[in-house]
């Protein structure tokens, strides 16, 4: 049974906050896309990303948002950084952003629920509710 204060158990809330970021960021991996243009989607998608998996793993305790909320927050630093030419990777640094972003992306929300569970245990979900 899917946790109700889970992001990801209402599909329209997923899409908005996981989904559509990642299209996002597959359209303005393009050639055709500039610099700047692709900076800023790239950054903003994954800041959006990381915020979300940040407030999942407050809300639910859900256990892969514990590590990929910080892991696409420091995704979403790096591309603006290269984007602005303040960190070097390299000719293919968008694309060497783009894989270490895929791959991690998969190995962190698989692994740590396979060891560790779905949910952290014993999570107080009302940790970020105001009502009292």
């Amino acid at each position: 049974m899917p946790n109700a204060r889970d992001l990801l158990s209402r599909p329209s809330r997923a899409f908005v906050l996981f989904w559509l970021p990642a299209i996002a960021i597959l359209i303005a991996g393009g050639s055709w896309v500039s610099n700047g243009w692709r900076t800023a989607v790239w950054g903003s998608a994954l800041a959006v990303i990381g915020i979300a998996c940040v407030v999942n793993a407050l809300r639910c305790g859900r256990v892969h948002c514990y590590i990929t909320g910080p892991f696409f927050l420091l995704m979403a630093i790096i591309s603006l950084l290269y984007g602005l030419g303040l960190m070097a990777l390299g000719h293919h640094g968008w694309n060497v952003i783009g894989v270490t972003t895929l791959v991690g992306a998969i190995v962190l929300c698989c692994i740590p629920e396979m060891v560790f569970g779905k949910y952290r245990k014993g999570h107080q979900s009302n940790l970020i509710d105001v009502k009292r």
